[in-house]
């Protein structure tokens, strides 16, 4: 069984999708809250003893290195969550390449090692623009988390099939795939690993679905559990319920899921994988 805990490393107003908060100048307007909410994090990490790999902004890095540097000292892996927070169907391929190969270039300064693993914000690699992943290749890329296997506000990649790694083939080069899981309920695919699905469904419901699941990608921000941060009085109120709704009890429920299942980062689940025995998914 492989359970895999990923945090993607994004302030608190990096909100998908949203005109007040979806460019570098609307960030200005915001106050920081990231390095207390990493550290966090880190905190419980080392309590608990587990292991997590960590999907970095570009942006984060160039603005908070000594939060990347304390990551990296800790022995956690890192990857890149892009430079700019960006919609990947919303760019075009240079611009995406541009974007990976900034945020890469940042981070493997800071930390001194090379990047192998991304993810696309709002996981926005779709249908129509796998030409993302081929820049992925092209960049040195070889592990990416950025598949939802179901339909989704933004993001979504319904025809992936099964939510389980996989090899995407692109000309001939491979790209290893970790999608986030899905569980099957009453003919509709549920997303419940993280993120907002985590903070909205009861812990027994989560609870239940881990023990079904042989595989589980996790992907938490360090906004999921930080109920003191402010609320941006312009996001629909659909928006608002989905940004806000149960980050009280966010922390509580990390804990009990921590204690209850074995979990690893991206790094061990590679080791774990057959890679011979995955499926190909030629694109």
């Amino acid at each position: 069984m492989i359970k895999i805990l990923t945090f993607d490393v994004e302030e608190w107003f990096h909100i998908m999708d949203n005109e007040s908060t979806k460019t570098e100048k609307n960030w200005t307007g915001y106050e920081d809250r990231l390095v207390a909410n990493v550290e966090r994090i880190l905190n419980f990490l080392q309590k608990t003893e587990l292991r997590a790999t960590f999907f970095c902004l570009g942006w984060v890095a160039r603005k908070y290195p000594t939060v990347l540097k304390r990551i990296d000292s800790l022995g956690y892996e890192i990857g890149s969550h892009s430079d700019m927070h960006q919609l990947a169907y919303e760019q075009k391929k240079n611009e995406f390449k541009n974007d990976l190969e900034k945020s890469k270039y940042c981070i493997e300064d800071i930390t001194g090692k090379k990047l192998r693993a991304y993810r696309a914000p709002g996981f926005s690699i779709r249908e129509e623009n796998v030409w993302a992943f081929e820049a992925l290749i092209e960049s040195g890329i070889e592990i990416d988390s950025s598949v939802f296997p179901a339909e989704r506000a933004h993001g979504g990649f319904k025809s992936f099939g099964r939510a389980e790694p996989a090899l995407i083939d692109i000309n001939g080069s491979l790209l290893k795939e970790f999608p986030i899981n899905m569980w099957r309920i009453v003919e509709k695919n549920i997303a419940f690993s993280g993120g907002g699905y985590f903070r909205l469904i009861p812990y027994f419901v989560i609870r239940d679905l881990m023990k079904k699941s042989n595989y589980v990608m996790t992907y938490f921000h360090p906004r999921d559990f930080d109920p003191q941060q402010p609320i941006i009085s312009d996001l629909p109120i659909i928006r608002k319920f989905k940004s806000y709704y149960g980050l009280k009890g966010a922390f509580k429920k990390l804990n009990k899921m921590a204690r209850e299942f074995e979990w690893m980062d991206l790094r061990e689940a590679d080791l774990l994988v057959e890679w011979d025995k995955v499926r190909v998914i030629q694109l």
